[in-house]
């Protein structure tokens, strides 16, 4: 299998700097930059996908392929609360893109940054590294189910 390390990856960023009450209802759909997004020469895509105005788009690639030699990082953990995700949900999340794209197509990733917006606090880290713990037990369990 190629690794996707050979080749940067790109971020679908759709929330444009969502830090005010308007902004935030104004984010980008993916449906209205996939294309464009799929041109770009990295292989590795991010996409924000744990953000609650973004959770629902998996379902695009009930329809949309994949083009050939591209990976979808889905973000599978929110960065902007302090909500711990519990692993079930995030091997949920996994697993709706591993079943539309294909297994091998899909690396868990995180919701942007932590602390990349302005007039925010920053997520405690303590925090992070519980999200990032759950993350590691959400793929282990979407690992059980899509590599038996």
């Amino acid at each position: 299998m190629r690794s996707p390390i050979s080749r940067p990856s790109n971020c679908a960023c759709t929330c444009a700097g969502a830090t005010t009450k308007a902004r935030i209802t104004a984010t980008l759909a993916l449906a209205d930059i996939i294309d464009i997004v799929f041109t770009a020469k990295p292989c590795a895509i991010s996409l924000e996908a744990a953000n609650p105005r973004h959770a629902h788009e998996w379902t695009l690639f009930e329809t949309l392929k994949l083009p050939d030699g591209k990976v979808l990082i889905p973000g599978v953990i929110e960065s902007k609360s302090n909500f711990i995700e519990h692993p079930e949900l995030i091997a949920q999340r996994i697993g709706r893109y591993a079943e539309r794209v294909g297994r091998e197509n899909v690396i868990a990733g995180s919701d942007c940054g932590f602390g990349t917006w302005v007039g925010q606090a920053a997520v405690d880290p303590d925090v992070v590294y519980a999200k990032f713990k759950a993350m590691a037990e959400g793929a282990a369990l979407a690992s059980k189910q899509f590599w038996k």
